[in-house]
């Protein structure tokens, strides 16, 4: 059938993930879509081997490198939030 050490696996999950990233909006599922991406162009090439534990590690550090990365670029929204210092009531 097919395991974790395909690197079609890694890319199929990482086109899923960002298909659920634009279901779920808020950037948190693109970094560990890009990090699924990268894990399986780096075991397409041959620059992984086939070990599980190693696969995942690497997925785990590059999911978070990826976010951090999309974060400090796309930059973090301050104040959405409206703070409402009158009621609209009040005369």
């Amino acid at each position: 059938m097919f395991s974790l050490s395909d690197w079609w696996v890694w890319i199929v999950l990482g086109f899923a993930l960002g298909v659920l990233e634009v279901i779920v909006p808020g950037y948190i599922f693109l970094g560990f879509a890009v990090g699924a991406v990268l894990v399986g162009i780096a075991v397409g090439i041959g620059l992984l081997g086939h070990s599980v534990p190693m696969l995942l590690l690497v997925f785990a550090v590059l999911s978070v490198a990826s976010w951090y990365g999309l974060r400090r670029m796309m930059g973090v929204r301050r104040g959405q939030v409206k703070i409402w210092d009158r009621d609209i009531n009040d005369n």
